[in-house]
């Protein structure tokens, strides 16, 4: 049962795009992903959570972290075995952790909560908030985008992951996570 949030075995380097809604993760994403020759694993809860708006007009409700962070698992595992030197994340369990804290009062499920913090990546790549808000049928927190920022900033600093900050436009993001993750590449 648990297995399914369990990330397999890898050499690569797995670098997570990590941050508010509407920060640039996608976008990066894709970016670094032409930039390493590589793929790039989206963010199953936009797929999952855009279909349940679609087909019963609701938004994510608690029962659909878990489903959500297997879907994610799935894709991450799948395509793992798919990319080249390195493997850029458009998010990952920590993620899905902080968001179940901030929108369920504090909680998170003990399992998503246990492999949130068991699952490994080389990177995470902290996107701030100096880019524009884009709402779309999901996002939701366009006030709040300064608390949920510090939300997930602490949440890297208090697990201890090697994180780093981009800031600017596209092409400024780019070079700066290209610079950081040619040194893990190099390790």
């Amino acid at each position: 049962m648990e297995k399914k949030y369990r990330q397999e075995p890898s050499d690569i380097v797995k670098v997570v795009l990590f941050g508010p809604e509407s920060t640039g993760k996608t976008t990066l994403s894709e970016q670094l992903a032409r930039h390493y020759h590589t793929v790039w694993v989206p963010e199953y809860a936009r797929e999952y959570l855009q279909d349940k708006w679609n087909n019963e007009r609701k938004t994510c409700e608690p029962h659909d972290l878990l489903p959500i962070a297997a879907g994610q698992m799935l894709l991450e595992n799948k395509l793992t075995k798919k990319a080249t030197d390195v493997l850029i994340c458009d998010t990952d369990l920590l993620e899905t952790k902080v968001y179940s804290e901030a929108y369920y009062v504090g909680h998170c499920d003990p399992v998503l909560e246990k492999f949130a913090l068991e699952n490994r990546y080389d990177l995470y790549i902290l996107t701030y908030i100096d880019v524009p808000w884009e709402g779309d049928d999901l996002r939701d927190k366009p006030n709040q985008r300064q608390e949920m920022f510090a939300y997930f900033k602490n949440t890297l600093e208090k697990y201890h992951r090697n994180y780093i900050l981009v800031k600017g436009g596209k092409k400024k993001r780019l070079e700066t996570a290209v610079e950081h993750i040619d040194k893990l590449l190099k390790k």
